[in-house]
């Protein structure tokens, strides 16, 4: 590639890099924090949390999309953390708390396909979309509460 060709268009290609990276560096500064919580903060963290899905705009829907991605991946870690302690319990203890993992499972699932609708979600549909995502994401953290509260006995 000869200076005068190619080089313009290189150079247009890497201030396009250079945007985009900057703006995911400013998306991800923008985003509210998603902290390790105890199972005491739980439900302080899924109020915090749904305050902030509910104050996106339509026009935030992928910094939106991208908090209820990261907020389900720290549900993720919670529950494998739960998992792990469930295994050393035996008898009806175990049983107890592999019930109340599964709804906890069940409803992370539910909250995940909440979050895949919030990122197809029309102007029409923004807000309905977002409230059905903060609802699923309470009944979440409630079973998250009631699981840690069994299994951490």
């Amino acid at each position: 590639m000869t200076r005068s060709s190619g080089y313009p268009r290189l150079m247009s290609t890497l201030s396009r890099i250079a945007v985009v990276a900057a703006t995911a560096w400013l998306t991800a500064a923008s985003l509210p924090a998603v902290a390790q919580t105890g199972s005491t903060d739980v439900s302080q963290k899924a109020s915090d949390t749904v305050e902030a899905i509910k104050s996106y705009s339509m026009e935030k829907k992928d910094e939106a999309v991208a908090y209820a991605k990261k907020v389900g991946a720290d549900v993720d870690t919670r529950i494998k953390e739960l998992k792990a302690e469930a295994a050393r319990q035996t008898g009806e203890a175990k049983a107890k708390s592999d019930a109340l993992i599964k709804d906890l499972e069940a409803k992370r699932a539910q909250a995940g396909r909440k979050a895949r609708e919030m990122s197809h979600a029309t102007k029409a549909s923004w807000d309905k979309t977002k409230d059905a995502f903060a609802e699923a994401y309470r009944e979440v953290a409630a079973a998250y509460d009631r699981a840690a509260a069994e299994i951490k006995k």
